[in-house]
C-alpha cells in the first residue's frame, strides 16, 4: 500500500484554461507522493467530453449547478455567488474528507477564487495560490492592485514601465477588455487577486524562472513566489512521468485520425497550425481576412475552426480546399499536433496555454491575440523571447489579410524567421530542463512538498 506525505485539495476556477495547468500540477504532486482531490463545479462537470481517470475528482457548487457562468447573466452574478454557496461547498467537502479518514493539509486554490484563502484559515490548512499566467501579467495586476497602472490605459499612456520589467510596454501590450461596466469588474477580479495574497503560505506560478528571471526576483521580494512550470504533460518534456501523455480533460472532441494523417503526408517544417484556443471568437470579417491571408501564403495550413465558429468562413472556403492546401478540423489533440516534424509555425492567439505549449515543443509563432493577457504574452514572445512576430491590428481592430501573410512567410522563410526559429529551439531545450530532476521548476515543487510536509 502506498503511504501518502500529505493531501492537497485544488480548486481551480472551472473553465479548461484554468484546471488544465493546476491538473498537470497536480499529476507532479502526485509522483512525489501528495494525494490530491479536485474539487470541481457540477456545471463544469456536465460539459465535459473527457475526465481525468486517475484523480480523485469531487464536485462543489457555484450556485449555479445547471448552466454555470452562462446561467448567471453577468460575471458579477456569478463571481458574487460562487463565493457564497463555492465557500459553503468547499467547507463541506473539507469535513467529508475529514471524517473519511483522509484529511486535508493544503488549498492550493485559483486567485480568481480568493475566499478559499479564508476556508484554509477556517480549517488551519496551509494555502497556496496558482497563477495560471506568467509572472510579468501577475505583476502588470498587482500594479493594478495598488493603483499605479490603470486597465484599459488612458490615452497618455503611451508607454508604461513595470518595475522588474526591463522592457517599457505600449498601451497595445497591456491585458485589454472591451470597455464596458462588465469588463471593469472582470478587471476588478484580476486585480482581487491580490487582495489577500500576503495571508497565503506560497504563491505558484505556472512559468519558470529561466523565462522571467528579472520579473520573478522582483515580485519575490513580496511574496513567496515559486515557478513550476511549464504544466504540459511530462512526455513532451522530461519524460519522467510515463503515464503522463495528455491532459486528460476535454470539452470538445479532438479529430486525431483526421489531424494525424494529414500531417503524417507533409514534408518536414512546411505546415502552418492555425488555433484560437476554446474560448475567443473572431469576427465575420477577421475571420474572412484570416481566411484569404492562409491562402494567399500559399503554405498548407492545419486550422482549427469550432463548430460556433464555422459559420463565419467565407463561402464555399472549406469545400474548394483542396487535401493537399489545407485542413479545417473542429478541435485537435494540439501537442501531438505541435509536436509532429511537419510543423513549422503556429498562428494562435497567445493565450498562456498554448504559448506555453509553442515555447516547450519548439514552434515559433505568428501571434494574433484578442483580449485579456494575450497582447501582453505576445509582447514577450516577440520582443523578450524573440521566437515569434506580432501581425497588428488596422484602427478597426482588424489584423488584415496581407499583414497575416506577410507575417507566416517572415517566420517560415525569410532570414529573420531563422533567428526566430534558433531561438524557439533554444527554449524548448530550457523548458524540458527546468522540469528535469534538479532543474528549478523541479526543485521548486520538491520545496513546496517538503513545505507540505513540515507543517503538517
Amino acid at each position: 500500500m502506498t503511504t501518502h506525505k500529505a493531501h492537497c485539495l485544488i480548486l481551480p476556477y472551472p473553465v479548461q484554461g484554468h484546471i488544465n495547468p493546476m491538473l498537470q500540477f497536480s499529476k507532479r504532486l502526485r509522483s512525489k507522493r501528495v494525494k490530491i482531490t479536485i474539487a470541481l463545479t457540477k456545471s463544469f462537470l456536465k460539459n465535459m467530453k473527457e475526465l481525468p481517470t486517475s484523480m480523485s475528482i469531487e464536485a462543489i457548487s457555484d450556485g449555479y449547478d445547471d448552466g454555470g457562468r452562462d446561467q448567471a447573466g453577468t460575471f458579477v452574478a456569478y463571481i458574487t455567488r460562487f463565493k457564497e454557496i463555492g465557500s459553503d461547498t468547499l467547507s463541506q467537502l473539507i469535513q467529508k474528507l475529514a471524517i473519511s479518514g483522509c484529511p486535508v493539509n493544503c488549498i492550493v486554490y485559483d486567485p480568481f477564487l480568493p475566499w478559499a484563502v479564508e476556508v484554509a484559515k477556517q480549517f488551519g490548512l496551509i494555502s497556496a495560490a496558482f497563477f495560471t499566467q506568467n509572472c510579468v501579467v501577475d505583476n502588470l495586476y498587482y500594479h493594478v492592485h495598488k493603483g499605479v497602472i490603470k486597465l484599459p490605459p488612458t490615452q497618455n499612456d503611451e508607454e508604461i514601465l513595470i518595475p522588474g520589467f526591463p522592457n517599457s510596454i505600449d498601451a497595445s501590450d497591456v491585458p485589454s477588455f472591451v470597455i464596458s461596466p462588465e469588463a471593469e469588474r472582470i478587471v476588478e477580479m484580476l486585480a482581487n487577486q491580490f487582495s489577500n495574497l500576503d495571508k497565503v503560505d506560497c504563491v505558484l506560478i505556472n512559468s519558470f524562472y529561466e523565462l522571467e528571471k528579472e520579473v520573478i526576483d522582483w515580485m519575490s521580494k513580496i511574496y513567496p513566489i515559486k515557478t513550476i512550470g511549464p504544466t504540459i504533460p511530462s512526455m513532451y518534456l522530461d519524460k519522467r512521468l510515463h503515464d503522463d501523455k495528455e491532459y486528460g480533460l476535454s470539452m470538445f472532441k479532438p479529430m486525431t485520425n483526421e489531424c494525424l494523417n494529414w500531417l503524417n503526408h507533409q514534408p518536414i517544417s512546411s505546415v502552418l497550425y492555425v488555433s484560437f484556443g476554446s474560448l475567443a471568437k473572431l469576427g465575420s470579417e477577421q475571420m474572412e481576412e484570416l481566411a484569404w491571408g492562409l491562402k494567399n501564403s500559399n503554405k498548407s495550413f492545419l486550422w482549427v475552426v469550432r463548430s460556433t465558429e464555422e459559420p463565419k468562413l467565407p463561402n464555399n472556403f472549406i469545400e474548394e480546399l483542396t487535401s493537399e492546401k489545407g485542413l479545417v478540423v473542429s478541435w485537435c489533440p494540439q501537442l501531438q499536433v505541435l509536436e509532429h516534424e511537419s510543423i513549422g509555425c503556429f498562428l494562435t492567439h497567445c493565450g498562456w496555454n498554448s504559448t506555453l505549449e509553442a515555447i516547450s515543443l519548439g514552434v515559433p509563432m505568428v501571434a494574433m491575440p484578442q483580449w485579456s493577457d494575450q497582447p501582453t504574452n505576445a509582447k514577450l514572445v516577440k520582443d523578450v523571447w524573440e521566437i515569434g512576430v506580432r501581425a497588428k491590428q488596422d484602427e478597426k481592430g482588424v489584423v488584415r489579410r496581407e499583414v497575416i501573410e506577410e507575417c507566416i512567410k517572415l517566420v517560415m522563410e525569410e532570414d529573420k524567421g531563422k533567428l526566430i526559429r534558433e531561438n524557439a529551439k533554444k527554449w524548448k531545450e530550457i523548458a524540458r530542463n527546468v522540469v528535469n530532476e534538479g532543474g528549478s521548476s523541479d526543485k521548486n515543487i520538491e520545496e513546496f512538498v517538503s513545505k507540505l510536509v513540515t507543517i503538517s
